[in-house]
């Protein structure tokens, strides 16, 4: 430092006129460098010491996809993370995360009522309007609130927030909450009164800071144009899932909440025949349901009704696990996919279909991650008027509009939520809540 600098400073910190100078000229000199030097230290040590300051401190909140389980279901094989658990990764870490658990073939209409109850707490509340629509039951499950304190005024009078991020299905699934959230429903406000309506059907509720979703069919998969596709996959990944942890199929601890339908789980019916009921349960010819919402066309009836809101940031990750076999041009696996995948690999790397009234399906389709077709994954294109940029990071992301992070290259639909993967999820986990937690408040 130069000596004039000092010489300034300690004549601000000492003055000429005190004991000190003619006492001590030495001691006089030093003691303003000395300071200097201490202080700069005690700031160095803060700065070590203390974390970089978030910009919110909104909460996580993970929504699972189709045929997705909750914490205490398949015994304790996490969903998010298999083996390992990304939720306490992310809370040991400092960001408080929490796992959305929600009916696993349910509509998304379904899907975000219960997402909202178990976070807010209360009683599921499906709409009246929804309810006599479809013909099941109006209300379900009650829940004591995952976050509370969700949407209640902050120390600023600001509502308290909520970071939403879904895999696959459940990234339509918090599009349709955060629309509902913000909007409302005309349809059940007509149909109830202001006493007996859901406040969830209110609109005027921006509690929602960002929608990430990974690996989501935005526009639909073509895995899902037709049950007799759906429901085989369904099957054979729930009992992959058995085996991945060691149990025989009728054991298998899994809910598929199906309440509103009546299609709860007897206490001594066997998984077998549970599913099988479920498989041949009317409702899978309703629109009210998974099979439906996944497909083109009902993705694209869902991009109409719940598009993007202004004032909520939107990201997405799309993953692809498969290359171009030549001279065909069909997708086939990567060695990297898993190979419970491989069949509806090679099936959506190879299906067309071009038939009046419905969404066209061409070979642009025809890359994914043994899901989802890749073209889906960065935003809703059908009929959506949600405008999807390209961009790399979380540098300058804009509210409103699909901050798109390109193509997660090897990756299969599992390895985005750590199963049969030896991948860093939770360090991809990490870093992604971080540029959450900096998102301006």
């Amino acid at each position: 430092m130069p000596s004039s600098l000092l010489l300034k400073i300690d004549l601000i910190l000492v003055p000429r006129s005190s004991n000190l100078h003619h006492s001590c000229p030495v001691i006089a000199m030093r003691f303003p460098r000395l300071l200097l030097f201490l202080l700069g230290l005690l700031l160095l040590t803060i700065g070590i010491v203390l974390p970089a300051r978030a910009d919110n401190d909104d909460p996580i909140v993970l929504v699972h996809g189709f045929i997705g389980w909750g914490r205490d279901e398949l015994f304790g094989f996490k969903y998010w993370g298999g083996f390992g658990d990304v939720q306490e990764v992310l809370n040991r870490a400092g960001y408080r995360t929490y796992t959305g658990v929600v009916g696993p073939f349910a509509s998304n209409w379904d899907r975000a009522c219960e997402l909202y109850a178990q976070i807010k707490g209360g009683t599921v509340d499906y709409g009246q309007a929804h309810a006599t629509a479809y013909g099941h039951a109006r209300y379900g499950r009650s829940f004591p609130g995952l976050y509370p304190d969700w949407g209640t005024p902050d120390a600023h009078g600001r509502p308290r927030k909520i970071h939403l991020i879904g895999h696959s299905q459940g990234g339509q699934t918090i599009r349709v909450l955060t629309t509902l959230l913000e909007r409302g429903d005309p349809s059940e406000v007509a149909a109830t009164l202001t006493t007996e309506r859901s406040p969830l059907f209110t609109g005027g509720k921006s509690w929602v800071r960002s929608v990430t979703t990974l690996a989501t069919p935005h526009d639909g998969t073509s895995l899902a144009t037709g049950i007799d596709r759906l429901l085989p996959f369904a099957r054979h990944a729930l009992l992959s899932f058995a085996a991945i942890i060691g149990v025989e199929p009728d054991r298998l601890p899994y809910d598929f909440k199906l309440d509103q339908w009546g299609l709860r789980r007897a206490p001594a019916e066997s998984f077998n025949a549970y599913l099988s009921r479920v498989e041949h349960s009317p409702i899978w010819r309703s629109h009210d349901i998974s099979a439906w919402d996944l497909s083109p066309d009902g993705a694209r009836e869902l991009n109409r009704r719940f598009p993007a809101q202004p004032a909520v940031y939107y990201f997405s990750w799309a993953a692809a696990a498969t290359t171009p076999f030549w001279p065909s041009g069909h997708q086939i696996p990567l060695p990297t996919m898993l190979p419970q995948l491989w069949g509806t690999a090679l099936l959506i790397g190879s299906y067309t279909r071009d038939q009046p009234g419905q969404v066209v399906i061409d070979a642009s389709w025809w890359e994914n991650d043994g899901v989802v077709n890749t073209r889906s994954m960065a935003g809703p294109t059908l009929d959506s008027p949600d405008r999807i940029r390209m961009v790399s990071g979380f540098d300058q992301p804009q509210l409103g509009a699909w901050n798109a992070q390109g193509v997660l290259a090897g990756w299969d639909h599992l390895d985005l939520v750590g199963i049969g993967t030896l991948r860093d999820i939770n360090g991809w986990y990490l870093r992604l809540a971080k540029s959450l937690a900096a998102l301006p408040d």
